[in-house]
């Protein structure tokens, strides 16, 4: 810290250093650039091959397109099986929400207004009184001292 031309001391921010990656972390990295290289390859090398074939056999080509609307139809069926599994755990859930969560919030309610009211009913009942009798004998002190009998 230093102190700046106003007298009051500066902090200065501290230094943020890139944090150096270990040889394990390295090699991770790298082949993770690798795999993501190999499958961007493999993605251009289909795509140019389902162009040549598409261009060189069509009945191959729709054949292919074929297998293909079978295997997106079986995909919306698995999906549509997943929403309808995702709906009964939903309903499940909101079930348990109203009939456990609901009951146990509702007595926590009811146990901090009990203890409301006791801390109001302490609160009047013994610190009021202890509070006006520290009160009245601050008083008779003042009193006794500005008598000087006290003294």
């Amino acid at each position: 810290m230093t102190e700046s031309s106003n007298g009051y001391p500066q902090i200065e921010a501290p230094q943020t250093q890139e944090p150096e990656l270990t040889p394990q972390e390295l090699r991770q990295q790298r082949l993770m650039v690798v795999g993501a290289v190999a499958f961007l390859l493999l993605l251009v090398g289909l795509l140019i091959g389902g162009i040549f074939l598409a261009i060189d056999n069509p009945e191959t080509t729709t054949v292919f397109r074929d297998v293909m609307i079978i295997l997106l139809a079986l995909e919306f069926a698995v999906i549509g099986l997943a929403l309808v599994i995702l709906l009964i755990q939903l309903a499940r859930l909101i079930n348990l929400l109203q009939n456990e969560i609901q009951p146990i919030l509702e007595s926590t309610n009811e146990t901090a207004n009990t203890l409301r009211g006791t801390a109001t009913f302490l609160s009047e009942n013994m610190v009021e009184p202890v509070v006006k009798l520290n009160e009245y004998l601050a008083v008779v002190r003042r009193m006794l001292d500005l008598l000087n009998i006290g003294r």
